[in-house]
């Protein structure tokens, strides 16, 4: 009988949860009538928005996080004299500044309290509001949408180790591609390693700092080394097809599991983000102007900072959005506050609004598609709101 000790000493180098691991990416491609473009970027892993924006304007903030996001006096770059950028993602502060980079803080999909990274991540590409519609409807919300839309041809390319990534699973057809890696890992033991380290503390901790190690070892200190080259890899082939007759792309970029020692992991993480929308700013040339990005995660991380400097899953975190076609610049939505009595269930940032209306509104926008439909079909059972005219 294998136990839980051996198994962690001959597998520790896989780390925290498998649908964090910041070796596995996907990216699927798909053709839509008329010029405009659209990127989705799965963040896997739960990305700390109150990090990557970190709101040093709220008094609170300071009593939950004695070393994480500490605003301008921590070199966080100053957006709106309320939000601050994190560091690690400075190279997109011109973007920033000529209106092509924005963001909605308290933003999450419908999945409440079980914090499972798989759960949450089917249910952001599945679009779907509810568990039971979550385990019984197994396509994608982009390909939903493709079936709504008339002649549309589709393509699925993934890299390393990951089925066709389930946003745009469906009857649309697919194919596949993969940069040149060398790690695999089955989905089947995604699973297992899910199962085995998520709800024990000590494991977890040992399991992200043996991952660490490993992406310390070959993930980003130059251009050709492991989880780097794979994204830029990405990216410039998203860019490559989307210059021709591809209109959506969507990709994944892991790694963002931050439950120890965050600076270091989330800083990584986010030059992978930074990267990997620089290249497609540089890939698409003109055509960057027709084009938005969306970088989605599955749930936030607690607004707490926990004892080993890092943060746990939560609930509320926060959506970035990029492209000349984005009406950026400036924070999206209504901020709830960290008060004690503001925070979800006492521990995480509040979500006020759902993050698939923001996909929603940006179908709309881009390719009119009609909201009984985004609300009825693509996104069974959403409320889109009032538009957030997230498009300039």
């Amino acid at each position: 009988m294998l136990s839980r000790r051996l198994f962690l000493k001959s597998s520790a180098l896989i780390g925290c949860s498998a649908a964090a691991h910041p070796l596995l990416s996907s990216i699927a491609l798909a053709s839509a009538p008329g010029e405009n473009r659209l990127v989705v970027i799965i963040l896997r892993g739960a990305m700390d928005g109150l990090d990557v924006f970190q709101p040093y304007g709220d008094p609170h903030l300071r009593a939950l996080r004695r070393t994480l996001s500490p605003g301008p006096d921590g070199g966080a770059l100053d957006l709106d004299g309320f939000f601050a950028l994190h560091p690690a993602l400075a190279p997109l502060m011109p973007l920033w500044r000529a209106g092509e980079l924005g963001f909605a803080p308290a933003v999450s999909t419908p999945y409440r309290d079980k914090r499972s990274h798989f759960d949450g991540q089917d249910m952001l590409e599945a679009g779907t509001g509810t568990d039971l519609a979550l385990y019984q409807q197994r396509d994608g919300w982009l390909n939903r949408l493709l079936q709504t839309m008339p002649n549309i041809s589709s393509e699925t390319a993934y890299s390393v180790g990951l089925e066709k990534m389930r946003i745009l699973g469906g009857p649309a057809p697919s194919k596949s591609w993969a940069p040149e890696a060398a790690f695999s890992l089955s989905p089947q033991a995604q699973r297992l390693l899910e199962r085995v380290y998520h709800d024990d503390p000590l494991f977890r901790e040992a399991g992200g700092q043996a991952m660490e190690i490993v992406s310390e070892g070959i993930g980003t200190i130059h251009e050709d080394g492991g989880p780097t080259r794979d994204t830029r890899a990405l990216a410039r082939f998203a860019a490559d097809r989307l210059s021709a007759g591809t209109r959506i792309a969507t990709f994944s970029i892991s790694g963002w599991d931050s439950h120890a020692r965050q600076s270091k992991v989330i800083g990584r993480a986010l030059d992978r983000l930074s990267d990997a929308i620089l290249t497609l700013r540089e890939g698409l040339g003109r055509t960057w102007m027709k084009t938005t990005v969306l970088a989605m995660t599955e749930f936030g991380r607690t607004a707490a900072e926990n004892g080993t400097g890092g943060t746990d899953h939560g609930t509320g975190g926060a959506l970035l959005m990029a492209g000349g076609a984005v009406r950026g610049g400036r924070a999206m939505g209504r901020w709830p506050g960290l008060a004690e009595g503001d925070l979800y269930a006492g521990r995480d940032l509040m979500p006020v609004r759902d993050i698939r209306a923001y996909a929603a509104w940006a179908l709309h926008d881009l390719y009119g598609v009609r909201r009984e439909v985004l609300e009825g079909t693509v996104f069974p059972g959403l409320d889109m709101e009032d538009n957030p005219r997230i498009l300039a």
